[in-house]
């Protein structure tokens, strides 16, 4: 109970300051990281939390699992095929080098053998744009960056979990299986593909059955209940849930627009709570004692993660293209390590490989530094497209300006539009 009050008091105020902080540094879900914090063992002690507690596990994969399927409910297929290169270069090229890049400062700075150390750069792989909300949930900011963001987060979870595990697997003392684990892996990721794939063409069907179909007020349940049905049957049948989300996300809002579009606030709501309740319980988890436990050569890691790895593996796979110079440079930096880090991190603590304990602490500083630095720079960057408000959200001194404003956001619009149109015809 007193998690719950704790939640609900944040949760309060960072409704009170949410219209300040989407026009300043003031980040919600930095927030919350703090409040876990505070309220923690490291601080005041109101709530006991240890990264083996099962409600860490929950959140973390709960908030990934309904992060990953709003996200893929915003994915289009008809634009993704016209635009599928700067996503698959981010994925084929910037990821492998991020992954790589990771492993070789993790070895020579912290310390640890060369098979933790690929698996700490494969946990670390993954992006999220949930810590950078103001470039990807801007109308504004170039779609052409939003959509390469978006994507790139969405499809990069999964493909991470498999090395993952393979490397918990030769790191463990169960190495002897690695062979055996592959077949698993296989087996839960194609499985994900197929439930996300097939739950909401089922789901469609039904609901263009003459008999049947869902009531307006209640059409926004409907992808809901499609989500909390793939959600179970994931995990009854140990296929990769956050596979299977994103894709049930993309292919419902491609077969069943209307329930995409009724489903979009709910959705976003349900999202955000469940970051929110995830960054909350991973608060409580950074004690002075975690902080303490990382070497100095660690957080020299810890830096170079954010400020140099994903940068330069994202800017070479990005040579060639025709992002200019600012939409290259924001998308670099954004690179924040999210709930799938926190996920994975925690599959490898639990493990029980020998230098488990080492690699987590690595990772934990390493998302805790990324969500503050990232969440924090999100507005100032977007700013840097002439984004001066969120959607629905006004500045403090929009009187007498409201009509400028809005010829400013029309004609950005219109120039990204022609940016866009451009770039198609020359592809």
């Amino acid at each position: 109970m007193v998690l719950i009050a704790v939640f609900g008091v944040a949760l309060l105020i960072v409704v009170l300051v949410s219209g300040l902080a989407a026009r300043s540094i003031l980040s919600t879900s930095l927030l919350f990281l703090v409040a876990g914090a505070l309220v923690g063992d490291g601080a005041f002690g109101l709530i006991h939390i240890t990264a083996d507690s099962p409600i860490v596990a929950v959140t973390a994969d709960l908030a990934l699992f309904a992060v990953l399927f709003t996200d893929g409910m915003h994915v289009s297929f008809p634009a993704l095929r016209g635009a599928w290169r700067n996503p698959a270069r981010a994925l084929a090229l910037g990821m492998p080098l991020a992954f790589v890049g990771m492993a070789l400062i993790t070895h020579f700075l912290v310390g640890l053998d060369w098979t933790t150390s690929f698996l700490v750069g494969a946990v670390l792989a993954p992006t999220d744009p949930v810590f950078a909300s103001a470039i990807v949930g801007r109308k504004e900011v170039p779609a052409r960056l939003r959509q390469l963001l978006n994507v790139e987060s969405g499809i990069n979870d999964g493909l991470a979990l498999p090395v993952v595990l393979v490397l918990i697997a030769v790191a463990g003392p169960a190495s002897g299986e690695a062979e055996t684990s592959l077949s698993k892996i296989a087996l839960e990721l194609l499985g994900g593909l197929a439930l996300g794939a097939v739950l909401p063409l089922v789901v469609s069907a039904l609901v263009r059955f003459p008999v049947l179909g869902a009531e307006p007020k209640l059409q926004p349940l409907l992808p809901l209940a499609t989500g909390v049905i793939l959600y179970a049957g994931c995990h009854l049948t140990h296929a990769n849930p956050y596979l299977a989300a994103f894709s049930a996300g993309a292919v419902l809002a491609s077969v069943s627009p209307e329930s995409g579009c009724a489903f979009e606030p709910l959705g976003e709501a349900v999202a955000e709570l469940s970051k929110f309740a995830a960054l909350l319980v991973f608060g409580a988890l950074l004690t002075p004692r975690l902080f303490g436990d990382l070497s100095v050569g660690g957080y020299v890691a810890v830096v170079l993660a954010i400020v140099l790895v994903r940068p330069a593996s994202l800017l070479i796979s990005l040579i060639g293209t025709r992002f200019a110079r600012r939409e290259m440079l924001a998308a670099a930096w954004f690179g924040p390590k999210g709930f799938a880090s926190v996920v994975y991190g925690l599959l490898v603590l639990q493990s029980g490989i020998p230098q488990g304990e080492r690699a987590y602490t690595l990772i934990a500083v390493c998302i805790a530094f990324s969500i503050a630095a990232h969440s924090s720079t999100d507005v100032p960057v977007a700013r840097l497209f002439d984004v001066e408000d969120l959607v629905g959200i006004p500045d403090d001194d929009d009187d007498g300006h409201d009509e400028g404003r809005e010829k400013q956001t029309a004609r950005a619009a219109r120039t990204a539009s022609r940016v866009e149109e451009d770039d198609d015809a020359r592809t």
